[in-house]
């Protein structure tokens, strides 16, 4: 919330202070792998690490951004879907490279950094 008051102008900043988190990115890369739209315990049972807190929290701010779209279904129990925008499709298209970056050189990074320590 601080950086997008201090630069509410710049939008380099101002978008990649949300998207740039370390979940938000993982969310919609684990949304865009599923050819549905995927519930919330599908989600934390996906990325196990994340809190239930900070997984609301994230869900909420790319909700907000137009990057999901969640939608609620009158049911008992109710069941709430989340699902990727076009804008989100768009986004992740830009960082499909830094994403098979990071899958093309993970083995290696892991290696010097366990020869690091």
């Amino acid at each position: 919330m601080l950086k997008e008051m201090v630069f509410p102008d710049c939008p380099v900043r101002n978008i990649l202070s949300r998207v740039g988190d370390k979940w938000s990115l993982l969310l919609m890369h684990q949304l865009l792998s599923q050819s549905a739209p995927m519930r919330f315990s599908e989600l934390r049972r996906a990325i196990p690490d994340i809190s239930q807190k900070v997984l609301t929290a994230t869900l909420r701010n790319l909700e907000a951004d137009g990057f999901l779209v969640r939608t609620v279904y009158a049911e008992v129990p109710p069941r709430t879907e989340y699902s990727l925008t076009p804008r989100a499709h768009s986004f992740m298209e830009a960082c499909r490279p830094m994403v098979q970056w990071a899958i093309d050189n993970f083995a290696a990074i892991i290696k010097d950094r366990n020869r690091a320590n």
